[in-house]
């Protein structure tokens, strides 16, 4: 009751708060009401297209693990797969380039070259090791007991010399993405957050039903890099509008559970999707399905306000807001909406002066220059181990299928951690904790036996790198200066990229040793761990605005601080007063407290 009272002496009185930005206004129409839980909801079929078009194609595209030459002579005998196998096909370990054939014991790219007519006249149905070998004359036959159906690869046979086809299909999909970061960035920021969210769903659906007609690799590679220039942009836009009308104090738990949950459920839902349809083609157009609801964008999902205060249409920001308002059964006073437009349009006014700063101006100051770098370097490595983890679960466990979910369900884990403790221990203490847990259970898995354990192993590393991924969405944006953070986070996100490329091949070392990815993806997961302690903490801090800000931020900081158990508000005074700097916009909980409209 007290509460009550106070809140409305707080709207009507003369000494409510100055209503300055975004945030300021959100509790007068309501900053968790049944608008924002509208849109948790609405979220659910986006985080769906975003989990399908991310991870699709890996079932696109799987192809069994037991597969090995196709003999002619023997195709129509009463020989069985083992017998075939026995006659015409030599041990792995007989020839050096099948060293790595993971749970198979014979080759899978040569067999013998042999007279197989005259052998089956003379009644000969068992190999002499001696014979002499040469590469697959005639394709390859698939065992389809583990994985169920024939994949593009498995048709077209991207195996042996080929193998190499499904990654490169894979690195088309991510050039396709930094292609379309930069289409519907432009859409975007010149049309709107809408119009961007539903031409590029748009893309990603006529490009998904596309794929479903290829029958080469070229023309696969074509509709996969078309359908990648939908990813991202798909969910992003609709996630950030959402966040951006969440109030402060809850932005952490909706960003961390509306990701955790609906990620976790689509991903884990996935391999049984496939599985259960058995087609790839079908496959294809089953994931695009989710696609079709951003068609309803414009009657389902509000403008961003953010985007209607940078093209300077306050009017249209303060009409949204009023919906909001019917919406969540508030009753707010026209001088509440005049002051936050007087606000907004001094505001605006000032991010014009503003816009003279580029990407370019993070490289101006040496300190801020070596700090970008760095977050370059950790968002890549982090991209990097996750994409290599998600594609090493191929090579662990012949059932990929449980293997995938179980692995995919560890997003909601992460959330749970993030929303629980982000905000108590800090962004530089957890995603070192959560990096080192990563490269830790990457090199146990190495030290047990193939199977179940070692499964489990690198579910938990990926566990680790789930946590650290999900706190380098939030850590840019909240070290970057404010007048150049969205081309900064957008930088390092495009050059992220790259590793989405990369990252596919990451399994192809086990072609030279079959432990090699997981030392790989373990060294990675650990260096970018010691690299986290490297930055600033931007727990409870005073966010930097300008660049000599960004220049200066954390040079206060000692290394070994950590935000739940010493408290810096001393140290940053003192500092505050030696450098003379005094950024009025001191917010408890970091990013959970910067203004949406700014970001």
């Amino acid at each position: 009751m007290t509460v009550a009272v106070e809140t409305t002496k707080a709207e009507e009185g003369e000494n409510r708060p100055k209503i300055e930005t975004f945030d300021d206004i959100l509790p007068y129409v309501g900053e968790a009401g049944r608008y924002q839980l509208i849109l948790f909801i609405i979220l659910l079929p986006f985080t769906f297209v975003y989990a399908f078009l991310y991870f699709t194609q890996f079932f696109l595209t799987l192809i069994p693990n037991e597969h090995w030459c196709f003999v002619p002579e023997l195709n129509g005998t009463n020989l069985s797969d083992a017998q075939k196998i026995s006659l015409s096909i030599p041990p792995a370990s007989d020839v050096a380039e099948v060293q790595a054939e993971g749970t198979t014991h014979f080759a899978r790219c040569f067999m013998y070259a042999v007279n197989y007519t005259e052998l089956l006249n003379n009644n000969i149905t068992k190999a002499d090791p001696s014979w002499p070998t040469k590469p697959c004359q005639h394709g390859w036959s698939f065992n389809y007991t583990a994985v169920p159906y024939a994949s593009i690869a498995a048709e077209l046979e991207w195996v042996c010399d080929k193998n190499y086809l499904s990654s490169a299909a894979q690195s088309a999909f991510f050039v396709g993405s930094i292609i379309g970061g930069f289409i519907f960035g432009y859409i975007a920021d010149h049309y709107g957050r809408i119009p961007a969210l539903v031409s590029c769903n748009a893309v990603g659906f006529f490009a998904s039903v596309a794929t479903a007609f290829c029958d080469n690799f070229w023309s696969f590679a074509l509709a996969r890099l078309v359908v990648g220039s939908s990813f991202d942009n798909c969910f992003n836009i609709l996630f950030i509008i959402t966040i951006e009308y969440v109030g402060p104090k809850y932005r952490t738990l909706v960003a961390n559970m509306s990701f955790g949950i609906y990620f976790a459920a689509a991903a884990s839902l996935l391999p049984w999707i496939a599985y259960w349809i058995a087609d790839w083609r079908m496959l294809s157009w089953i994931t695009a399905l989710p696609l079709i609801t951003a068609f309803l964008g414009p009657w389902i999902a509000p403008e961003s306000a953010r985007w209607y205060l940078m093209a300077g249409k306050v009017n249209k920001a303060i009409e949204m807001l009023k919906k909001f308002e019917k919406v969540n059964g508030k009753t707010v006073k026209q001088e509440v909406y005049d002051e936050f437009e007087k606000s907004c349009r001094t505001m605006v006014e000032k991010d014009k002066k503003l816009n003279n700063y580029t990407v370019l101006d993070l490289f101006s100051k040496p300190r801020l220059a070596r700090i970008t770098v760095v977050l370059v370097i950790y968002w890549l490595l982090i991209i990097l181990t996750f994409d290599g983890h998600v594609w090493n679960m191929k090579l662990l466990h012949p059932d990929v299928f449980t293997s995938f979910s179980l692995a995919a369900l560890t997003e909601l884990p992460a959330a749970i951690l993030l929303a629980l403790f982000l905000d108590k221990w800090g962004r530089r203490w957890m995603g070192f904790a959560s990096m080192l847990i990563c490269g830790i259970f990457s090199f146990i898995a190495l030290a047990t036996p193939e199977g179940s354990i070692t499964v489990a192993m690198a579910i938990l590393a990926r566990l680790g790198v789930n946590v650290a991924a999900n706190i380098g969405f939030q850590y840019a944006a909240e070290m970057l200066p404010t007048v150049v953070r969205a081309q900064g986070v957008s930088l390092i996100h495009i050059i992220g990229y790259f590793a989405h490329i990369i990252g596919p091949y990451v399994i192809y070392l086990a072609d030279v040793k079959k432990e090699l990815p997981l030392i790989c993806l373990g060294l990675i997961a650990i260096i970018d761990a010691f690299l986290t302690l490297t930055l600033p903490e931007t727990l409870d801090q005073e966010l930097p605005e300008t660049l000599q800000e960004g220049n200066d931020f954390g040079k206060e900081q000692s290394c070994w601080w950590v935000p739940c158990l010493t408290s810096s508000h001393e140290k940053k005074k003192k500092y505050r007063r030696k450098v003379g700097a005094v950024n009025a916009g001191y917010n408890p909980g970091s990013l959970t407290k910067i203004d949406s409209t700014r970001l």
